[in-house]
């Protein structure tokens, strides 16, 4: 891709897509910080909480709100990103407080929340301009997916 063409699609992201990659960053750092503080600290969810906040409530988050940009989809719905970008980081939350708290009702809501914002995220990818970008998405999207289901049951056995 052209670097002015980068430029372009960088500078036409929405104030809501912008806020979510925002998001997303900050809980990459939160999970450095957390990363830092665990040993120390004697945390014992600690390294649990740091790889949670950087790789799935971080580095997901900014990939769902670069989605549009880097994929080459039409500004389209706006309602359709805010409520990707909302149910991402609720979901989120909900796992985090219910996992430390070892409550998995609030695991099992946060998750459902998840696959509802990735099944939003994988829909939202038809018709993408660069269709290769469009499948790594996709991909990482299953992949996640599948993933939900497995941590939500390794809570509950956890928890039991």
């Amino acid at each position: 891709m052209h670097p002015m063409t980068q430029q372009t699609d960088r500078a036409q992201r929405t104030p809501i897509e912008l806020f979510g990659y925002v998001v997303g960053v900050t809980c990459i750092v939160l999970g450095g910080l957390v990363a830092a503080v665990a040993a120390p600290l004697q945390l014992a969810k600690g390294s649990w909480l740091a790889a949670y906040l950087v790789l799935v409530a971080g580095v997901l988050q900014a990939i769902l709100a670069e989605q549009r940009p880097l994929i080459g989809g039409a500004p389209g719905n706006g309602r359709a990103t805010l409520t990707v970008l909302a149910l991402w980081p609720i979901g989120n939350l909900l796992v985090i407080v219910g996992s430390l708290a070892i409550v998995p009702w609030v695991v099992i809501a946060g998750g459902a929340l998840l696959v509802v914002a990735l099944v939003a995220a994988l829909w939202s990818t038809r018709g993408a301009a660069r269709r290769l970008r469009a499948w790594i998405a996709r991909v990482i999207y299953v992949v996640v997916l599948v993933s939900v289901p497995v941590g939500l049951v390794l809570s509950a056995l956890r928890a039991a």
